[in-house]
């Protein structure tokens, strides 16, 4: 979709916008967001921000998923200047954006991380005023690349249902911190399976259960998430959490890399471990090295490229 497209489609008297939703656990989904619902959602980062009138913003995301769309929103109704560049991995290297200042900026982890591999790329970066990063996990050590920039970096916390972000964390300076602060208006708890349980009536029209298992700070607010119910490995009658063997074997490393699971006539699934470089042998030792023995990958592939869905998320299930 182009930005004359979703205009033409936002200003339509249609009160909903077609949404695709990323295919993270499954193949993508059309879904209607109701517009009004948008705009609220717009004004709660808005104010979170505090971006003001004439403020730029950047838009370097696919317009068929919720990122994109609520950029331009969040321009719409903060009355922002959007800057509009082709998606890509290196987005900051668009040609157009020279001499530009820009004040706010949503990008996935794999298009930070490939900016930062480019020091004209980097120091564009470092000059963007509030920096959100959502679509994924943000990990250690893009977090530690990140930490002495000058300007503000945010993780964020949402989904196509909530209408991109209901909770975000300070990734770097004084105020960084590993927990979520849920946005005004939103609030949280957890179900019998200690999943997030979302109520954002003004964005959501319905209570919402996710598949993500988190644990509250003391205070009741903010939270943080330990791992997906559906990244759960049931293996031989051991449940392993994706997340957690990722922990473990991060510092051992240093490409990037993902655990993933695979049906097998065995042991129901297994973990396989899945690194963009490297040798299975050098692998196999570490994991066997530093994981618990029943959480060592059966399997070890090597591959050029992590496999992602179009957002950019890592595709966990290996068909």
């Amino acid at each position: 979709m182009t930005l004359d497209e979703f205009y033409s489609e936002w200003w339509s008297s249609e009160p909903t916008v077609r949404v695709h939703t990323s295919g993270s656990t499954g193949k993508p989904k059309l879904m209607l967001a109701e517009k009004k619902r948008m705009e609220e959602s717009a004004r709660m980062t808005l104010r979170f921000l505090g971006l003001q009138p004439g403020d730029t913003a950047l838009l370097c995301m696919p317009l068929d998923f919720i990122a994109g769309k609520m950029m331009v929103v969040r321009a719409i109704v903060g009355e922002l200047r959007l800057i509009d560049v082709k998606p890509s991995g290196h987005p900051l290297a668009d040609p157009g954006l020279e001499g530009e200042t820009i004040d706010f900026a949503a990008m996935v982890p794999l298009q930070v991380y490939n900016t930062l591999q480019v020091e004209r790329e980097r120091q564009k970066l470092r000059e963007v005023r509030h920096l959100i990063i959502g679509g994924g996990a943000v990990d250690d050590r893009l977090e530690r690349q990140l930490a002495s920039f000058p300007n503000a970096v945010w993780g964020t916390y949402g989904m196509t249902e909530t209408l991109s972000h209901i909770a975000m964390r300070r990734i770097n300076g004084e105020q960084a911190s590993p927990w979520y602060e849920p946005l005004p208006g939103v609030a949280l708890s957890q179900n019998e399976e200690e999943c997030l349980v979302i109520e954002a009536p003004r964005i959501c029209t319905q209570r919402l259960e996710t598949n993500d298992i988190v644990s509250f700070h003391d205070d009741g607010r903010r939270f943080r998430v330990v791992g997906r119910k559906d990244h759960v490995i049931c293996s031989g009658g051991i449940k392993l959490q994706a997340e957690e063997v990722e922990d473990k074997l991060r510092p051992y490393i240093p490409f990037p890399f993902l655990i993933a699971k695979e049906k097998d006539e065995k042991y129901g699934e297994i973990a396989v471990l899945v690194v963009e470089g490297g040798d299975n042998k050098k692998w196999e030792e570490i994991a066997q090295r530093v994981l618990p023995k029943y959480w060592v990958p059966r399997k070890i592939l090597i591959v050029t490229q992590l496999p992602r869905t179009a957002t950019g998320k890592p595709l966990r299930l290996i068909q």
